[in-house]
C-alpha cells in the first residue's frame, strides 16, 4: 500500500453499507466511516475508505482499510514503501522490518488502476489482506497490525488530512 502521505485532494461521504466483498465478514455491520483520495505531487495514487462497524472507528477494534489504486504498481513496490513508511514513524528494530517486508512481498500482488487491496485489522488485534474479494496472507502480530494502520491512521501519519477524512475531524 504505497504509504506517501502527501496532501492531495480529499473528499468525504456519509457513512454507507460496507463494499468490501469477502472482508466484510472480518468486521461485522461494517459501515463506511470516511474517505479521501491520495496525490502526491498531483498525481492520483489511491483512493481510501475505512469501514467499522456501524460507522464507528475505534483503533483497538476490527476495521477494514481499503484502498482502490489509480495507478498500476508492483507489489514488491507497495512492500518497500509501506515498511518506510514504519520506519519514517519512528519503529527502528530491523528484525521485525526485515520479517515484516519479506512477508509483505509474498503477500502484496502487482497492481492495475481499479484493483483494491483491503487491509483487515481483526478484533484479535491480526492483520488480514485481501486483493478485490479473495484473502492473499495475514500477518498475525499485533505489533504489526499497529504500525501497518498507524501509516494512514495513526497520529504521525504522513497525510493528517487524509486521516481525518478517513476516521473523521473528532477522533
Amino acid at each position: 500500500m504505497i504509504a506517501a502521505g502527501f496532501a492531495g485532494s480529499l473528499t468525504f461521504v456519509a457513512p454507507a453499507l460496507a463494499d468490501l466483498g469477502a472482508a466484510a465478514r472480518t468486521v461485522p455491520a461494517a459501515e463506511l466511516v470516511g474517505e479521501g483520495r491520495l496525490r502526491i505531487l498531483g498525481f492520483r495514487v489511491f483512493d481510501a475508505k475505512l469501514y467499522a462497524p456501524n460507522g464507528r472507528y475505534d483503533p483497538k477494534s476490527a476495521f477494514a482499510l481499503q484502498l482502490t489504486y489509480l495507478r498500476d504498481f508492483p507489489g514488491d513496490a507497495i512492500a518497500r514503501e509501506t515498511i518506510k513508511e514504519i520506519q519514517r514513524q519512528g519503529f527502528r528494530n530491523q528484525a521485525n522490518l526485515d520479517r515484516w517486508g519479506d512477508q509483505l512481498t509474498k503477500i502484496l500482488p502487482n497492481v492495475k488502476s481499479g484493483q483494491s487491496i483491503t487491509g483487515v485489522r481483526t478484533a484479535d488485534g491480526g492483520t488480514l489482506f485481501y486483493f478485490g474479494d479473495r484473502l492473499i496472507g495475514r500477518i498475525d502480530e499485533s505489533e504489526f497490525t499497529e504500525r501497518f494502520f498507524s501509516i494512514w491512521l495513526g497520529n504521525n501519519t504522513r497525510n493528517p488530512e487524509l486521516r481525518a477524512r478517513l476516521v473523521g475531524a473528532s477522533s
